[in-house]
């Protein structure tokens, strides 16, 4: 099971190995929107994280 916690502002992500972090913006594709990471992380599980600014 995958525990993901939020406590002021610090985020711990339990029972997964994070291989890192990537900070993109998030542009218009379509009627919908997307964000772009390296082709290294094809096939791999991801979380997006949505901050206010």
């Amino acid at each position: 099971m995958r525990v993901i916690n939020l406590d002021k502002g610090k985020l711990t992500l339990q029972e997964d190995e994070v291989l890192g972090f990537i900070e993109k913006t998030v542009t218009p594709f379509g009627n919908s929107a997307k964000v772009d990471c390296p082709k290294q992380y094809i096939g791999k599980r991801a979380y997006l994280v949505i901050c206010r600014e």
